[in-house]
Parts: C-alpha cells; structure tokens; sequence
C-alpha cells in the first residue's frame, strides 16, 4: 500500500488543486495535512480575523474530504517537525504541496526538502496553486522580475493557463494517523462583528452569485465606495479556497469588459506575488529606495491613532478606516485614500500602516499589502511615486452623495450632499454641535510636507 502526504497551505479546497491530484494519482492512500505552524505565530500573522476565516475554511475543507471518505488531519507545531513525523507514521514516499512566495514559505520549502531528503522522501511542490501563473514563469530580458505592471500584464495575458482539475471523486486516508480537533471561530476573542463566513463552499458559491450579477458591471463600478460593487473575493483567494485559475478561465468565458477588468485584477495579484518571490525582502524594506525620513511611530503617535480609530476629520478616511475595524475588509479605493493620507499627507511611515492592516484583514497577504502599501506610499512599483491621492476630491469622485461615509461615519447621518465630504465648512453654530474632529492636519499643509521631503530626495 503507497502512501503521500498533501500539505494544504494557502490553497485550503478540494476543486482544482494539483498537488491533491498529484497526490491521489501516485499513491493508494494520501494523507490531507494541515499544520498550525507555530513559526506563523512567531512572526504575529495570526490575526485574529484570519483565525477565524481560517477555522471556517478547515471545518469546509474537513468537510468536502469526508464526503469523499477522507479526513483533514490536522497537527499543532512547527511545520517541518509535523510533516517529517506525518511522513514516517504513515511511510509516505512523497510530499505534496503548492508553492508559497514568500521569504518565510521559500525557507520552509527549503528545511522540508532537506528534512524529508534526509528520510528518503521526496518533496513535490507544484506551481500556479496560490496564483494564476508562476512567479518567475514570465520575465523580462536581464531581469528575473517584472518592475512594472502594463507590460507584465501583457505577457500574462498571452500565456496559456494550465488546465484546471476536478475534485477527486474518493480520497483514502491510512486510519492509524492522527490527529487534532478542527480549530473553532468561537474559541476566538477580538474578532470583528462583520467578518464573512470563509470555506471553499462559501468562496464558490459568492463568485457564482457575483459573476450572475455583478461581473458584467465590475469595469464600470468598481470605484463606487456606496455601491459595494467589487466581488469581495479576496479572503477566499487568500486562503486559496477559490483557485485563481478557475476565476480567471470562468471570468473569461463570461467575456465582455467587465471580466476582462476583473481579471486584470487577477493579475495585479500575480504581479506582487512575481515581485516577492523575487525581492522577499520588500515585505519589510523598501522596494526603491525613496528616502528614509518618515515620521516614526512616536513622533506621530497621536495623528496615527487618528487614524486607526477612523478620527482624522476627513470623512472618507474615517470610514474606510472603521469599515476595516468592522468588516476585517476594505474597498479597494478606500484602501488607497487611507494609504495615501497616512504615507503621503500625514508622512508616516508604510510598514505602521501595512502592519496596521495585517492585524485586521482577513484577506492579509504579505505579497498584496506590503507592495500595495508600497506602491501608495511611493517606494514600490508605482510609475508615478509622488502622486498624493486628496481625499476631499477622492469622496466627491467616488461617493458623490456622501452615502459610503454616512454609513461608516454616522455622526453624518444627517449630512447634506455638499457638506458631507467637508463637514468644516458648515455654519459655525452647527459645527459646534457635531461630535465629528476637526481636520486633523490641513491638507495644503500635508502636502507642503511632502514635497518639501520629496525635494531632499
């Protein structure tokens, strides 16, 4: 009887998932592993949000194996050690598993090849599970990277996707394994209120709902802060409960613009995971050395508060900020203008604001936020490193009726149109009676800041 190890990472389903296909196609039996790496809690990844979201996605994954007469075997610790004693309770030959980009997932990869090497047990890490293409599967001449986003999206766009496979019909477990019991979103404190129900059953059922009613439009209204039009898969990609390759080949045989807006999306989610694979260290330096002058965590540490409590006085900022408290999600443009604002007009420094947002996102991607931060911030990929997003014309262009801010920022419930974006240019004796800051900081001044810095460069 033949025996292999799968071990589920960031690619948490049973449809489109190589390594499980791979798996079952060698050996009699596989072993669906799933280990609770202390070393991600050593590095503070698990946030709460995401433990929740997480437990969700084991319980469906637990779930889809058991109907196929399988278990998800679930082990606590660091992740070499439980994989290697996985393989030699149950005398694998080989361990499967999809390929991480990270800094941390390349050094894993690393440690386990040569733990499970020195057992006689061959490591299998198959590409294009966690992202649509490879990272370094298309690259520039003298490069090992693409830099810049338009012209890797159109080599991406020529490339031929892989095939995506079915789940499998059966999927034998040898018994004698252990395991523990499936972690549980109830067992968890400092949860947001608002954070979605995760799994890949969840994950497949909201593209379906999304694609019937809201790809058509995506091109059109995916900026409009009020209308909420974005598809809201990103915790499911994150967790890899809905295949990246599956998304980009049923966006693509909807056709029309819309899908081909959506599906560009697909590929700015590659081009960061292209750029880390290839620069780990971009999770925590900078991408282009801009300067290194920015405000520290004490010399801004009242204005930062602001701006974490959703309190900076400008009311698009304020309710991105509490839509992400709430929601342990962001609409992509809000995600922006807080960025912008924090970076640029309050001159902090990213990695305050990246971390911020790693401590409350369900979806928080290395890859994702610490280039998209940069990108904000000036020091990454952006072409156009000076821009400063102002939020006052931002709220005016993408929530016209103030509808997005009234709905995080209650307090201006009662707003008209034309003040609610500025609420410091209402009449004196209104202004005194509503529990809203001031503007934190002028942005005339802000930007004053910032070029003045930015002119030192």
């Amino acid at each position: 009887m033949t025996v292999a190890v799968v071990l589920f990472t960031s690619d948490l389903r049973v449809h489109d998932h190589p390594p499980l296909r791979a798996a079952l196609a060698v050996a009699d039996e596989v072993v669906p592993l799933f280990v609770r790496d202390s070393g991600v809690h050593a590095v503070g990844f698990d946030a709460p949000n995401r433990n929740a979201f997480l437990a969700d996605c084991l319980a469906d994954l637990d779930a889809s194996l058991r109907r196929r007469g399988g278990r998800l075997v679930v082990r606590t610790g660091p992740v070499v050690r439980e994989v290697a004693a996985v393989a030699a309770e149950c005398g694998a030959a080989e361990v499967h598993m999809a390929a991480g980009v990270t800094g941390y997932a390349q050094r894993r990869e690393e440690r386990l090849h040569d733990r499970l090497g020195e057992r006689g047990v061959a490591l299998r890490v198959h590409d294009s599970v966690i992202t649509v293409l490879a990272p370094g599967s298309v690259t520039p001449a003298g490069s090992d990277h693409y830099a810049v986003f338009t012209p890797y999206f159109r080599r991406w766009s020529g490339e031929r996707l892989r095939e995506t496979c079915p789940a499998p019909g059966a999927v034998r477990v040898p018994g004698a394994v252990r395991g523990e019991p499936l972690p549980s979103r109830d067992a968890l404190s400092g949860v947001s209120a608002g954070i979605p129900a995760g799994g890949e059953k969840a994950g497949r059922e909201s593209f379906s709902r999304w694609a019937r009613a809201g790809l058509s439009g995506y091109e059109e209204r995916h900026d409009d802060l009020a209308g909420d039009a974005t598809s809201r898969l990103s915790p499911y990609l994150h967790f890899g409960a809905l295949s990246p390759v599956e998304a980009v080949r049923r966006a693509r045989g909807h056709g029309g613009s819309g899908a081909e807006a959506f599906v560009r999306q697909l590929c700015w989610r590659d081009f960061h995971h292209q750029v880390l694979a290839a620069r780990p260290e971009a999770s925590v330096r900078d991408y282009r050395t801009r300067h290194d002058r920015w405000r520290s965590e004490e010399e801004a540490s009242e204005d930062i508060a602001a701006w974490r409590e959703g309190r900076t006085g400008y009311p698009v900022v304020d309710a991105g900020m509490r839509q992400l408290r709430h929601e342990g999600w962001m609409h992509n443009r809000a995600r922006l203008l807080v960025a912008s604002f924090l970076t640029k007009t309050l001159y902090v420094d990213w990695r305050i604001g990246a971390r911020h947002f790693l401590a409350l996102l369900v979806d928080g991607d290395v890859a994702n936020n610490q280039l998209n931060w940069q990108w904000v911030a000036g020091t990454g990929t952006d072409t156009r490193p000076h821009r400063v997003l102002n939020p006052v014309v931002q709220g005016k262009r993408f929530d016209p009726q103030g509808a997005y801010a009234r709905r995080w920022v209650p307090e201006l419930h009662d707003m008209e149109d034309r003040f609610v974006h500025e609420p410091w240019r209402l009449p004196k004796e209104r202004r005194a009676r509503l529990d809203y800051p001031e503007p934190l900081i002028d942005l005339a001044d802000g930007l004053a800041r910032f070029k003045h810095a930015r002119g030192r460069d």
